[in-house]
């Protein structure tokens, strides 16, 4: 009965948030174009003609917001566990950030091409118990930074979403080593409750 009502509550609530109603007027595929558009919007990282590589893209949302951003003289490379449905102008490789099988396949479709921004709004599947949440998450994330290193262009810049919690000043440290500056956005779009925070990294270091 418990997790009934918990499902309820939070069924009622996201039916009711103003950006899953926005989203759908604006089709948008998910209430996080929001998060992304808001802070390049501040920001300024999508430019025309940029190639992005999106991790942890389904079900698509900030995607949309690269492709339409970049313009048709510019390319977004996407890859999640779980399928998206197709989007002009975006390659997409389904399979698990973890494997190196996978992550070597999705870099094959770079050929060679230096990035300009990495994104990733990526999250573990969350098992419930904060602590192994909180590792899994941080993993993930040192993941994609790792990915920046070997695949950003100098001068390029890295937006992901991280939770405050064990290992977060770590990993800001860590992007810190590779950026000149590393910056925490709150878009108004994360829910106030939650946890998440993202870290902008710009000045990719040579």
């Amino acid at each position: 009965m418990k997790r009934s009502k918990t499902s309820k509550s939070w069924m009622q609530e996201h039916v009711n948030d103003p950006f899953v109603q926005r989203a759908k007027a604006d089709g948008y595929r998910s209430r996080a174009a929001y998060k992304l558009l808001e802070i390049d919007d501040k920001d300024h990282l999508l430019r025309p003609g940029m190639i992005v590589a999106d991790l942890g893209a389904a079900p698509g949302s900030w995607c949309q917001v690269a492709v339409r951003r970049v313009g048709p003289k510019g390319k977004v490379f996407a890859l999640d566990l779980l399928p998206i449905e197709p989007l002009d102008g975006v390659d997409f490789v389904q399979g698990d950030f973890c494997d190196d099988e996978v992550l070597a396949g999705f870099e094959r479709c770079l050929a060679g091409r230096k990035v300009g921004l990495v994104l990733s709004d990526i999250a573990p599947n969350m098992s419930g118990i904060p602590s192994a949440d909180q590792a899994r998450s941080i993993h993930l994330a040192e993941l994609v930074l790792e990915f920046a290193r070997e695949h950003l262009a100098e001068g390029g810049q890295m937006l992901i979403k991280v939770f405050q919690g064990a290992g977060f000043e770590q990993y800001r440290k860590q992007m810190g080593g590779l950026f000149v500056n590393v910056s925490v956005r709150k878009p108004k779009a994360s829910r106030d409750r939650s946890s998440e925070v993202y870290l902008l990294g710009t000045g990719r270091r040579p």
